[in-house]
C-alpha cells in the first residue's frame, strides 16, 4: 500500500497472493487480438452448429451450402481459435518490453470460484470446438468428393462435364471414384491441382473447352479395374447400332453386330478379341502427335511371358528418330479407347437417333431428322441463340417446305422443336466451346477415327506386320437393313457391309469419319 516515510512517498515491494486481491482473467488475453479471435470462434462455432443441424435435417442442399458450411465456417473458426494465442504472446511480448507491469505467467487458482469457472468455460468450449472442427473436417473431406462440389460450385466451367455425366452409364459413380480413386497421395494431388483450378476460375483464364485431364488422370487399373476386371472380361457381345437415313421417313436402319470382345478366356486360355490389348500378359505403349490423342504413328507391343517387343510405324508419316526422342511414350489403358465413359458428347447424329429410339422425337413428321440435325449443327454462340436459332430453323422449314403439316400437326412441330432444344442442351455448349468435335469418342469408327488411329492398314512393323483394318478382325455383321433391303447372316461368317446408299467400294477405301462428321453427310 502506498506510505509516506520522511516526506518520500513508495510502493510494498512485498507480494501480494492472489487470494487477497479481485481475481481476473489472465492478462495475456486481455488484449484486442485475442477478444477478436475469441468473438470470431465463438459466433462462428455458433453458426457452424445451426447450419450443421439444417444440413442433417433437409434432404437437398445448394452446393453453394456445403462449401460455406465445411469450408468457410471452419476456416473463421480456425483463424478466431489461432489469433487468441497470438494475441497473448504479443500482449506477453509487450508487457516483458516494460510497457506494464506485469507477471510473465499467469496466475491460475482453482480453489477460487471465478478461475473455476473461466476453465470449466474454457474446457466446455475447447471439447465442442474439437468435436465441432472433426465433424466438419469428416465432412469437409467427403464434402469436396461429392458429385455437387464437382458438378455445381462451378456451373459455368462444369456444366458441360455435369450435365452429360447425367446422362451417362456411370451416373451413379461419383466423379471422384474415377478421377482420384481411394488412397491419400491421390487425394492430397487432386486437391493441390483443384487450388490451380479455383485461381483459374476466379481470374476467368479457364481454358475452353476444358482439356481432358489425360496426363493427370490415375491409371485405369487403380481406378476402372476396380470394378472392370481384365482377368474375367471374355467372349463377344451383341449390339444393334439403330442409325437413321436423311430420307423423308427417317428410315431406321438398324446393323447387328457381334462384337469380339475377347480378352482371357480362363477354360481356353485364349487371349483374343478387342480387349487383348489389355491383356494382363501385354503391354502397348505409344506415342501421339497430338494433345487430344488423335494422330498415332508410334505404337510398341510388349509380350511379358516372352520378353518380345515388335514396334509399329505410321508408313505414311512415321515418327522421326528425333521425335521419339523427344515423346514420352504412354502406356495404353481402358480410357484411351473407351475415353468418355462418363462425359459422353453425341453428335447431332447421334443425339436425334437417340431421340428416335427412346420414343421422344416422332418419325411421323416428314425428313424430321435432316430438319433436327442441320438446325443443331449450326454454330451459335450463346445457349440463348440456339434455343431460338433451332425453334425458328425448324418452324420455317415446315412453313416453307411442309406447309400443310405445318398447319394441321403444329403442335407435333412445337413438341419436336423441343426434343431438339432438349438434345441441344444435353450435347453441344456452346459457351464452353464443348462439342462432339472438341472431345470425339475413341470407342468405335464411325464420327471420329477412334479404333482407325492405329488399325488403319497403314502401321506396320519392321518385319512387314500390318495392324489390320478388316473388319471382321474385331466383329461380325449377323443382320442390316430395314424392309426389303434387309439381310440376315446364314453363316458365322456373317454378311459384308452394306451402305444405305450406293457408294460402289468406296466404304472400303474411306473411313467412315471421313464422310460422317456428326453431321448430315
Amino acid at each position: 500500500m502506498p506510505a509516506r516515510q520522511g516526506g518520500t512517498e513508495f510502493r510494498s515491494l512485498v507480494y501480494d497472493p492472489p487470494a487477497m486481491r479481485k481475481p481476473s482473467f489472465p492478462a495475456v488475453f486481455q488484449n484486442p487480438l485475442s477478444a477478436i479471435g475469441f468473438l470470431t470462434a465463438v459466433v462462428a462455432l455458433g453458426i457452424g452448429a445451426a447450419l450443421l443441424a439444417v444440413h442433417y435435417l433437409e434432404d437437398r442442399h445448394n452446393p453453394y451450402f456445403g462449401i460455406f458450411l465445411f469450408l468457410v465456417v471452419p476456416a473463421f473458426l480456425l483463424v478466431g481459435i489461432l489469433l487468441i494465442p497470438l494475441g497473448a504472446w504479443r500482449e506477453r511480448r509487450r508487457r516483458r518490453r516494460g510497457d506494464v507491469d506485469a507477471r510473465r505467467w499467469p496466475a491460475i487458482d482453482l480453489n477460487l470460484g471465478p478461475h473455476r469457472t473461466v476453465a470449466a468455460l474454457f474446457l466446455v468450449g475447447a471439447v465442442l470446438v474439437i468435436i465441432f472442427s472433426g465433424v466438419a473436417s469428416y465432412s469437409a473431406y467427403h464434402y469436396t468428393e461429392s458429385v455437387a462440389f464437382c458438378g455445381e460450385t462451378c456451373h459455368e466451367v462444369m456444366e458441360p462435364e455435369h450435365t452429360t455425366y447425367k446422362n451417362s452409364p456411370h451416373a451413379r459413380v461419383a466423379c471422384a471414384e474415377c478421377h482420384i480413386g481411394s488412397g491419400a497421395d491421390w487425394f492430397v494431388k487432386s486437391k493441390i491441382s483443384g487450388a490451380y483450378q479455383v485461381y483459374a476460375v476466379l481470374r476467368g483464364n479457364f481454358p475452353r473447352p476444358v482439356p481432358t485431364p489425360i496426363e493427370s488422370l490415375r491409371p485405369a487399373r487403380q481406378t476402372c479395374e476396380q470394378c472392370h476386371w481384365p482377368g474375367k472380361v471374355f467372349g463377344s457381345t451383341l449390339k444393334r447400332f439403330r442409325h437413321s437415313l436423311y430420307d423423308e421417313a427417317s428410315t431406321e436402319w438398324p446393323i447387328d453386330v457381334l462384337i469380339k470382345t475377347g480378352g482371357n478366356e480362363p477354360a481356353s486360355g485364349e487371349e483374343s478379341g478387342i480387349h487383348w490389348h489389355m491383356n494382363l500378359g501385354v503391354e502397348v505403349d505409344y506415342v501421339a502427335r497430338d494433345s487430344g490423342r488423335q494422330e498415332i504413328p508410334w505404337e510398341q507391343v510388349r509380350d511379358l511371358a516372352t520378353g518380345r517387343t515388335a514396334v509399329y510405324q505410321d508408313r505414311e508419316k512415321p515418327l522421326t528418330a528425333e521425335e521419339l526422342a523427344a515423346s514420352s511414350p504412354r502406356r495404353m489403358d481402358c480410357v484411351d479407347c473407351h475415353n468418355r465413359p462418363s462425359h459422353i458428347y453425341p453428335s447431332p447424329d447421334e443425339a436425334i437417333d437417340l431421340a428416335f429410339r427412346d420414343g421422344s422425337l416422332p418419325r411421323s413428321l416428314p425428313s424430321i431428322k435432316e430438319h433436327a440435325v442441320e438446325a443443331m449443327a449450326v454454330e451459335y454462340a450463346t445457349r440463348t441463340d440456339a434455343m431460338d436459332g433451332i425453334a425458328s430453323r425448324i418452324a420455317d422449314a415446315y412453313r416453307k417446305e411442309h406447309a400443310e403439316v405445318w398447319e394441321q400437326d403444329r403442335a407435333k412441330v412445337d413438341h419436336a422443336i423441343l426434343r431438339v432444344q432438349k438434345a441441344y442442351g444435353e450435347s453441344i455448349f456452346p459457351e464452353m466451346k464443348t462439342s462432339w468435335v472438341a472431345h470425339p469418342d475413341n470407342l468405335g469408327h464411325f464420327v471420329s477415327k477412334g479404333c482407325m488411329r492405329c488399325h488403319d492398314g497403314n502401321h506396320v512393323s519392321e518385319s512387314g506386320v500390318v495392324l489390320s483394318n478388316d473388319c471382321r478382325t474385331c466383329h461380325t455383321i449377323l443382320a442390316q437393313g430395314s424392309g426389303e433391303r434387309r439381310a440376315i447372316a446364314n453363316s458365322s461368317a456373317g454378311l459384308d457391309f452394306d451402305h444405305p446408299e450406293d457408294i460402289g467400294d468406296m466404304w472400303q477405301e474411306t473411313g467412315c469419319w471421313e464422310c460422317h462428321t456428326g453431321t448430315r453427310p
